[in-house]
Formats: C-alpha cells, structure tokens, sequence
C-alpha cells in the first residue's frame, strides 16, 4: 500500500505538471511560446513576448499546479500508515516539476520549472524556500538577470535543507530538484559566462522576444 500511494503521488504530480500554463496561454493568444522569443515555455518569456496579462496568468497557473501536487501528497499521505508517507509531498512536487519541464501533452518540450520548483519547496519548507526567495530577489534586483538568481537559488537548496535540520531522503529530493534548475539553465550559464545574456526589462511584450527566458 506504502509503495502504491507512492506511485500514485509521482504520477499525480508528473500528470499536473505536465499541465504547461505558458504552453497553454500561448496558444490561447495564436503562438506557441516555444518558438517565439528564447524558446522557454515559461513566465520570463511569457513577459517578453506576450506581455504582463498573459505573463500572470503563467504566474498563477505554474504556482496552482505545485500547490496542489504537494497537497495531493499530503491527501495520500494520510491515507496510510506506511513509513515512506512522509515523502509523498516532496515526490508529488518534484514530479511535478519534471512534469512542468517534460510535459506528456506537450510533446515532452516544456519549461525550466523554477516558479513551479519554488512553490513546491515553500510547500514542503517555507523557510528554504524563503531564504531562497530573498536571495533571487536581491541577485536579480542587483543584476537583473534572471537566470542568475535561478542558478544561484538552485544551488542553495540543498545546504539551507540540511541547516534546516532535514534528513537525507528529503535532501536528496532538494538535489535532484536543484540538478534540475541548472541543468535547464545550461544555456543560460554559458552565455553569463561570455558575457551575453541579455537582462531583464519590463518595459512590455516584444514579440522577437529575448534569450533570458527563465523561469
């Protein structure tokens, strides 16, 4: 029964993951977001390219779908009495997270899953995903990229879990989503190394878009 809500929880989370708001906003304005401007199915590109109303909605649709992975874990988590229960959150919202990166519906080409890793991360800690906050907001109000705060963010989850007093399993999960946010950010990393990602600018949409597209 233990391993079976297991199962379930990753299953659930990969399946609303998978449900790429940006995707779905750009088709609902004509595009696919993934042509258009950095390729990224996700909320920095959303912003560039299709403006701050459809950007919202990525916003709000990317947050919706880590909160109710990890919620749906908790549910299965007190339906039984099996030692790996505790886990089911922090599977449900990691899958949640590949989802949102390798979307089924969408032909397996999705986003880089920040906004949805880091909803996902208050769920399970807020005070990671806290620390973490503060620390993109200060990188990206300093530099203004995007990108930057990600990686940097990303890299910071796994020690704040083991400050914060977690055990290996779960430190485990916050390695695997943080491998994840730079490896999808592999692009990013080699063009801040040569010096040519672009910043970010909320002076509204352009549709040529920009290779900054992040979240």
């Amino acid at each position: 029964m233990d391993i079976l809500f297991l199962i379930i929880s990753a299953v659930v989370g990969y399946a609303l993951g998978s449900v790429n708001s940006s995707v779905i906003v750009g088709k609902m304005h004509g595009v696919d977001i993934r042509t258009k401007g950095s390729g990224n199915a996700g909320l920095t590109n959303t912003l560039r390219v299709l403006g701050k109303k459809a950007a919202i909605l990525v916003l709000a649709g990317d947050i919706l779908k880590g909160v109710i992975a990890v919620l749906a874990g908790i549910l299965f988590s007190g339906w039984v009495a099996g030692t790996l229960g505790a886990y089911y959150p922090v599977i449900a919202g990691t899958l949640a997270v590949i989802g949102h990166n390798w979307p089924v519906y969408f032909n397996f080409k999705g986003g880089k899953g920040i906004l949805t890793t880091a909803t996902v991360i208050f769920m399970v800690d807020w005070k990671i995903g806290l620390t973490v906050l503060v620390l993109f907001v200060i990188i990206v109000f300093v530099t203004r990229y995007v990108s930057l705060g990600s990686i940097i963010g990303a890299l910071v989850v796994p020690p704040a879990a083991l400050i914060f007093g977690h055990d290996l399993v779960f430190i485990i999960f916050m390695l695997v989503l943080a491998a994840l946010a730079i490896f999808r950010h592999s692009a990013n990393i080699k063009r801040l190394i040569k010096g040519n990602e672009n910043k970010l600018s909320f002076k509204g949409k352009q549709r040529d878009g920009s290779e900054n597209g992040t979240v």
